[in-house]
């Protein structure tokens, strides 16, 4: 009993293991199926990329198809001239032999009598046997029959006829041939027909001849001719015409490709050169070889090379005029708005014993020259990026703190207009190493707007980091960005609405500046906006100056749900630090983090910091 027990269980793993083998092997199988199928996609996909990249490659490629086709055509007419020509001149030869045959089986004696007689079996065996020793030298392979009609068939001397030339048991000519040779045949014309009768024990195709003889036409007379060595040459014709096919395709490709390789390497030559020349390689000229139209493409090539190298140096030359020219200028007005701004400031202070126009223009004066003078250090900034004379000044510096020092000048104007700045940073410090002023600077810029296109609103300041960068986030619910102007507020001296009075007496050179002051850094200054719902602008750098960015801690654009809310007029507490967005592409930002994923100390435990004045 237990041994059948231990049998059963035994049989059951055995089960087990197979099934698992079978599910095993049907895994491979799958996996091998899969991989079988992405190698071919990637086959697939390079051959065709190679096809559309490659002239040199569709020229020879349409020229082996065409090549096969004409080929194709052209020895398929010819084979059918060739067989018709091979037919035909068997069938004259053959239609000589049985003339001839049918002569000399005419004149037999003894075939001239009334009804054929009991010797009728040796006659047709003796004529049979002439015919064939007779016309054996003629070079033409044949068979004979010799036979009286079938009406005639069936004397007790006599039951059929005699052949010559067959290996093997006698064959029956055609039924149609004998039905013609019996009703319709005359002894001065022979009938044929294709037909395919044994001959050495094997079906062979040839012609059959026929014709009556004798008196009455008693007896009758077929010739077989088989088609061995016309299909022999046939053959070797056909061997021959798809070998010189295949020469003349293989020779047709290899003349495209050499012609097309001497028109296209040229060509080739010609687009590296551009190409090298965009990225400015002005020195790139082609070698000028010969007098024809490749030679007139370099030569054209060489001059449009040296005419843009001519042009950007004139460029470069009056750019570098501009340049030394604005910063001279800048330097120059220094001294003059020196004195003047001394003097308005004697004015400024005594305006109390002034009457109530000098007073206010004494106020007026102040203003402008601290616009003034504002204007002249950003030119002059201007022109130091311009001449690539700014250099950077890194420490390790919290960007916290840098955020909240920078809302001083925009804290005031919100306070003025009856709003507030919210601000949402992490609990811990973000540290990185850039240079205080600039950073204070973009920040400043950025807050100012916020405020100063905020629509009475309050702006939102939200600070982010994570292993390799940190983010600051200014967010207002203002007139917003229209499309294609996220690329355009960047520009010097550009405004939204050129009818728009300003407020806080700004030069048009603020985020120009702070653009450049990004970059310095080497990292990224983006904007978004849409018209009505406000702006954001987020400023993103790397935790150690010289390393490269590869996304942001913070996102760019902002939830769908914190839009709606604003596009309903509603109280709003934007969440910009939602993980999870896309990033909408900005301005100086090479690459970005389209998942937007919430970075460290950018999650749920931030606490947040709210300077609500006035």
């Amino acid at each position: 009993m237990r041994g059948a027990v231990v049998g059963g269980q035994a049989a059951e793993w055995r089960g087990r293991a197979a099934a698992g083998y079978a599910l095993a092997r049907a895994r491979w199988l799958l996996r091998l199926a899969f991989r079988l199928r992405r190698r071919g996609r990637r086959i697939v996909v390079r051959l065709v990329d190679r096809w559309r990249r490659s002239l040199q490659l569709r020229v020879i490629t349409a020229t082996f198809l065409v090549s096969c086709l004409v080929v194709v055509v052209l020895g398929f007419v010819l084979m059918q001239e060739i067989a018709q020509n091979i037919i035909t001149g068997k069938e004259k030869s053959a239609a000589n032999v049985a003339a001839v045959g049918l002569a000399t089986a005419q004149n037999w004696p003894g075939v001239g009598q009334a009804r054929p007689g009991p010797g009728a079996n040796q006659l047709t065996f003796d004529i049979a046997k002439r015919l064939e020793t007779g016309e054996s030298n003629s070079g033409t392979d044949f068979a004979v029959i010799v036979t009286l009609r079938p009406s005639d068939e069936g004397a007790p001397a006599y039951t059929r006829g005699a052949a010559v030339g067959f290996a093997g048991s006698v064959p029956a000519p055609p039924a149609s041939l004998v039905a013609r040779v019996e009703h319709e045949g005359s002894p001065s014309q022979m009938q044929f027909v294709p037909a395919t009768m044994a001959l050495a024990g094997h079906p062979t195709p040839g012609l059959v001849f026929g014709a009556p003889f004798g008196s009455e036409s008693a007896y009758e007379l077929y010739y077989y001719f088989p088609l061995t060595d016309e299909q022999a040459s046939l053959s070797q014709a056909q061997g021959t015409l798809l070998l010189v096919g295949l020469a003349v395709v293989v020779l047709l490709a290899g003349i495209a490709w050499l012609v097309t390789r001497w028109v296209v390497i040229p060509v080739r030559l010609a687009a590296h050169g551009a190409l090298r020349l965009s990225t400015g390689q002005l020195d790139e000229r082609m070698a000028v070889r010969g007098s024809d139209e490749l030679a007139a493409l370099a030569t054209s090539f060489n001059q449009m090379a040296a005419s843009l190298q001519d042009q950007l140096r004139e460029l470069e030359d009056l750019s570098q005029v501009q340049r030394q020219f604005v910063s001279d200028v800048s330097h120059e007005l220094r001294t003059p708005l020196t004195t003047i701004m001394f003097a308005a400031d004697v004015l400024f202070a005594a305006r109390e014993d002034l009457s109530a126009a000098p007073a206010r223009s004494a106020e007026l004066l102040q203003s402008q020259l601290e616009r003034f003078e504002e204007l002249l250090t950003d030119l002059l900034e201007i022109s130091r990026y311009d001449a690539n004379a700014a250099t950077l000044d890194p420490e390790p510096v919290d960007i916290c703190d840098v955020a909240r020092q920078s809302a001083d000048v925009a804290q005031q104007l919100a306070e003025r207009r009856g709003t507030k700045i919210e601000f949402r940073l992490p609990a811990e410090p973000c540290i990185a190493e850039v240079d205080r002023r600039r950073v204070e600077r973009i920040l400043r810029n950025l807050l100012v707007n916020a405020v100063e296109h905020g629509e009475n609103r309050e702006a939102i300041v939200t600070v982010a980091g994570d292993s390799g960068a940190v983010a600051v986030v200014v967010r207002d619910f203002g007139v917003g960005l229209r499309p294609g102007e996220e690329q355009l507020v960047f520009d010097r001296f550009w405004r939204a609405d050129p009818a728009r009075a300003r407020t806080t007496g700004g030069t048009g050179l603020g985020l120009a500046i702070a653009l450049e002051d990004a970059r310095l850094h080497g990292g990224w200054l983006e904007a978004w906006g849409e018209p009505g719902r406000g702006s954001v602008f987020r400023l993103t750098l790397p935790r150690l100056a010289g390393e490269g960015l590869v996304g942001s801690p913070l996102p760019l654009a902002p939830i769908q749900a914190d839009l709606d809310v604003v596009a309903v007029g509603l109280p709003s507490s934007p969440s910009l630090d939602e993980p999870g967005l896309a990033s909408a592409p900005g301005v100086g930002a090479p690459g970005d983090d389209p998942a937007g994923a919430g970075p460290a100390g950018a999650g749920p435990d931030r606490e947040s910091e709210v300077s609500a004045r006035g």
